[in-house]
């Protein structure tokens, strides 16, 4: 019998559990610790004896039958069935499993069966139909069939379904009443009589994989059966068939569409030249089962040339000699494909690969059998001929022989159709092509759903005067393409040769029509935007602008979006990055409905819509499988950092890396294999993401520059003023200049190229070093400072030198560059290296501010005042939900001290900060002053942004390189205050004259 998968036993065991069918049999069930126990239905049972594991899906009785196990020994049980059965009662989640009633005492006829497979009222020809979709369905979930199949070389993706392969496994009597009960005794005997079962009862083919033999009309006419199990008893038949004399022919659309048959001796030899594309194949039944029903179809389809692949042996020898004479004698040309001695089709075709390749070789050196000098013949279909493999030949294959004719796989001959032809008109409107074949006119639609070299599917309408008739096939199935001929030729009242040419025009036809629109699908898809010499000159009158960035800031304004003067100018040149080889990448924090989003759009709507992809959420693997190029030198961007918290491994590494590769298995096409692909996306590609929380994953935080929103009172206002403004005449004028002021910065970016772009500055710098995520914000600095150059470079000249015998032309950094990268970078950097989020920043100023005026107005000490949320949220008024996690971080740097109130549970709050006298903008430390680059000898004219981004005149905070171990050593947090690291911890609130002091708890060095 054969082997049910292993994990298919487990998946029963884990999935079906025990409780819900003995609860279902009546069994009522108590708790007792992790166990459930009740009255076991196996025996007598007055106490609880039988004991339920849950957590484990097992049972066992205590009692006196000392059973137990797993669900499916229960259904064993409860059922009265064998394993197996118990089994397939399983898999069909069979509705007796979960009905109430007696135990079942195996070997009784009131055992469970599952749905029989076939109606009981349906015919002979019907029941050997749905017998043999039931062993097709069984062959499909049988491993050790399929591998049964596959170590035969019998693996072709379209081979079981084509020829309803199936496999006997014993399971078709689970199935079928009681022989002792009247239905059972008819249904049985119908299938002893029909072959499918024996006087025993037991299935004819059980173990075997089944073959059926099917007619033109879909009637199973023969079944053959092989048996895989090793180590049978001695005698036992590996090959089988119904009883009776064998009918019908196998394959026999094959003689429909060929004149020329590979005729084999078995079913499997058969499968192997089919497997190997050689589609116009037959077998006998046996070395001396060629039978008066081949004989007919080989007279009635008008087979001209036979081609016996029987096997090497003697048997096979005698047969194809005497065969050849009965046929030749009818008119039939006869040749004998000489394989090596002692094999036959299959061996040959498991031994020597690629079988495709080792059958054309014997294929084309074909013995003629016939008397006298063999016939000329012409070659009808063109075979690749190979070299031959190292196999000895036998003395007959190296006689002095003609050629034979060679035989391709399943199409017409490839002949170069001439120009008469393949002249007949051809129609096109949208997807209906119109193609006219004398008195014959042929529609055809569904071409362009057709994407694949392997597929032609279409539909088609073939009318000939008032005679219609319509189908839908795939052309390069023959036996769909045969049925399609014979109906056609039927309903036209013509011959089936004409129907038959007209459909090899067609294909031709059609392909070539799929192959163009093939390459028109590969093709890249963004075509060329072309700039009229009026958008040209605007375009290029706002990039030669020497105060650019100023009317950058000016069209955000124009566009809507109020205040964020930095995070739009940040935001802008970031997009322009995407020039660079390794562009900048942007997160913009803030609570929910602050206007992230808003500015996000906002500095989309400035880049050209083909260089953006923007997206809502991405998968994990989505990034990997995208176009080679699709993200090259593009803006990626993602509305929501958690819609892209599948995808961030892959954004990590192409911000860091700059190309993304993933090898991923697939079929191949040709042989239906496991191949290994790989897959390629290259950047770079400026990424642009929007976010909601709080704290940011460390590996995305470094690689990207963080904006947030500004969620002040005042530019709520201004927001609400700027609302207003736009529902008057002037704000719905304003929105329609709108588009042109995006349509000029888009064509400007469009101008933009990706020229070198060289720092001469780049050793005079200098960049804070006491930390080590710095690495990476150094580079976004020099990025930064390239990119403003990058932006201006119809302002620069362009400068040329040779390397490697080649001419590179760049542009170069100003200092002018330099002291706007400074000034951006105080804001946007020092904010990244400060250790409170900005919004808890923000939270920890308003209370020091409240606490500032309430201790004025008590006339008491900061250190004595305490306060509760409940004021902080008044105070504030800001949401409890947002107030509790801004709280919680403050508490845990210890910017807050939490004291126990004086009713009961309650907690308030002291504070242990005070502001410096310029914290309300962040510094970055360690900039060097573009002044000392200009006493140095550098002059460049200032151009700047006419004082809106005026340089910071207050002193640098805190060092560059750390102190000596006896001192304190000075850290960042993005304030002008004092952070130093002393051995002890201290909350000390007493300050220095003009800034504060903040005390940290000193750490490791």
């Amino acid at each position: 019998m054969a082997r049910i998968p292993e994990h298919e036993i487990e998946r029963l065991k884990a999935d079906v559990s025990v409780q819900r069918l003995a609860e279902a049999r009546g069994i009522k069930l108590a708790r007792h610790g992790a166990d459930l126990i009740g009255l076991c239905p196996f025996h007598e049972d007055h106490e609880p004896s039988l004991v339920i594991t849950p957590a484990k899906n097992l049972w066992h009785c205590l009692g006196a039958c000392r059973a137990g196990g797993s669900v499916i020994d229960w259904v064993m049980k409860t059922n009265g069935v064998s394993f197996r059965h118990a089994v397939e009662l399983l898999r069909a989640d069979h509705p007796s499993l979960a009905a109430p009633g007696p135990v079942v005492r195996k070997g009784t006829t009131a055992a469970v069966k599952l749905e029989a497979p076939f109606d009981t009222s349906a015919d002979h020809q019907r029941v050997l139909q749905q017998v043999v979709d039931y062993y097709h369905e069984t062959l499909k979930q049988s491993p050790e069939a399929l591998k049964y199949l596959q170590g035969r070389g019998l693996e072709h993706p379209e081979m079981v379904s084509h020829f309803r392969l199936g496999f006997s496994n014993r399971t078709l009597g689970y199935r079928l009443p009681e022989k002792d009960r009247k239905t059972g005794a008819e249904i049985r005997g119908r299938l002893q009589r029909l072959g499918i079962l024996r006087e025993s009862g037991h299935e004819h083919f059980n173990g075997s994989v089944v073959i059926p033999v099917i007619d033109l009309e879909g009637n199973v006419t023969e079944m053959y059966g092989r048996k895989i199990t090793e180590g049978l008893r001695a005698g036992t038949p590996l090959h089988m068939y119904l009883p009776g004399p064998h009918k019908g022919v196998w394959n026999e659309e094959a003689l429909v569409v060929s004149k020329e048959i590979i005729l084999c001796e078995s079913l499997i030899d058969a499968l192997t030249f089919w497997c190997a594309d050689y589609r116009n194949v037959t077998a006998s039944y046996g070395a001396n089962g060629f039978t008066k029903n081949h004989r007919e179809a080989f007279k009635k389809h008008g087979i001209r040339k036979v081609l016996i692949a029987y096997d090497r042996d003697e048997a096979g020898e005698k047969s194809a000699l005497a065969l050849a004479d009965e046929l030749m004698a009818i008119g039939i040309d006869c040749y004998r494909v000489l394989f090596p001695k002692g094999m036959d089709a299959n061996e040959y075709g498991r031994k020597v690969k690629p079988a495709a390749k080792s059958l054309a070789v014997l294929l084309n050196k074909v013995e003629w059998l016939g008397k006298g000098k063999r016939p000329a013949v012409a070659v009808s279909n063109a075979v690749e001929v190979v070299a031959a493999p190292n196999i000895e030949q036998p003395p007959a294959a190296k006689e002095e022989n003609p050629p034979g004719p060679s035989l391709a796989a399943d199409s017409a001959p490839l002949i170069t159709p001439q120009p008469g032809i393949l002249g007949a008109p051809v129609e096109i409107k949208g997807d209906e092509i119109t193609i006219a074949e004398g008195d014959r006119r042929y529609r055809i639609r569904g071409l362009s759903k057709n994407l694949s070299h392997d597929l032609l599917k279409v539909n088609v309408l073939v009318r000939r005067g008032d005679a219609i008739h319509v189908d839908t096939l795939d052309l390069y199935s023959a036996r769909q393409r045969a049925a399609f001929t014979k109906q056609a030729a039927e309903e036209l009242n013509v011959q089936e040769d004409v129907i038959k040419r007209d459909v090899g025009h067609a294909i031709i036809r059609l392909e070539q029509l799929r192959n163009e629109q093939i390459r028109q699908a590969l093709e890249p898809k963004e075509a060329e935007i072309k700039l009229s010499p009026e958008e040209k000159a605007a375009a290029l009158e706002l990039l030669e602008d020497p105060n650019l960035l100023g009317r950058v800031l000016d069209d955000f304004a124009r566009c809507g979006v109020v205040g964020e003067e930095t995070n739009k100018l940040v935001g802008y040149l970031a997009a322009v990055s995407r020039r660079l080889e390794t562009p900048l990448a942007v997160v913009v924090q803030s609570s929910s409905a602050a206007g992230k989003s808003l500015l996000m759009d906002a500095i989309l709507g400035f880049v050209p819509e083909e260089e953006r992809a923007q997206y809502s959420a991405m998968t994990g693997q989505s990034l990997f499988y995208m176009g080679e190029t699709d993200l090259k030198n593009k803006i990626l961007a993602i509305v929501e950092e958690e819609g892209a918290a599948r995808a961030a491994y892959a954004l990590k590494l192409l911000q860091s890396e700059g190309v993304l590769t993933i090898a991923s298995t697939a079929k191949d096409p040709a042989n239906g294999k496991l191949v290994t692909h790989q897959y390629r996306v290259e950047g770079p590609v400026m990424i642009f993401l929007t976010t909601t929380a709080i704290q940011l994953d460390e590996e995305l935080l470094n690689r990207c520059l963080v904006l947030t929103v500004n969620e002040d009172r005042s530019q709520t206002q201004a927001i609400h003023r700027q609302q207003r403004e736009q529902q008057t005449i002037e704000g719905l004028l304003a929105r329609r200049d709108r588009m042109d002021t995006l349509k000029l910065h888009r064509n400007a970016q469009r101008l933009l190229k990706p020229v070198f772009v060289a720092n001469p500055y780049a050793r005079e710098l200098t960049f804070l070093d006491s930390q080590t995520r710095t690495r990476r914000d150094h580079l976004k600095y020099l990025t930064l400072i390239r990119t403003i150059a990058l932006l201006h470079q119809y302002q620069r000249a362009a400068k040329t030198t040779q390397h490697h015998g080649k001419t590179v032309e760049y542009i170069e950094v100003t200092l002018d560059d330099i002291a706007t990268a400074n000034r951006l970078a105080h804001e946007v950097l020092g904010r990244s290296l400060d250790e409170l989020p900005p919004q808890t920043r923000r939270l920890l100023l308003l209370i020091d501010e409240m606490v500032s005026k309430e201790c004025e107005r008590l006339k008491m000490e900061r250190t004595d005042y305490r306060f509760s949320r409940r004021e902080v949220r008044q105070y504030t008024c800001w949401g409890d939900t947002q107030l509790r996690v801004h709280l919680q971080r403050l508490e845990q740097l210890e910017y807050l001290l939490v004291h126990r109130g004086g009713r009961g549970q309650s907690f308030v709050y002291e504070l242990v900060f005070e502001r410096g006298a310029n914290d309300e903008k962040p510094v970055l430390p360690g900039l060097i002053d573009v002044e000392k680059l200009r006493i140095h000898g550098y002059e460049e004219k200032n151009a700047g942004l006419e004082g809106r981004f005026a340089g910071s005149k207050r002193p640098q905070s805190g060092g560059i390189a750390a102190g000596a171990r006896g001192e304190p050593e000075p850290v960042t947090a993005g304030l002008e205050a004092d952070f130093s690291r002393f051995s002890g911890k201290n909350t000390d609130t007493g300050a220095r004259e003009g800034s504060a002091v903040v005390i940290v708890a000193a750490g490791g060095r």
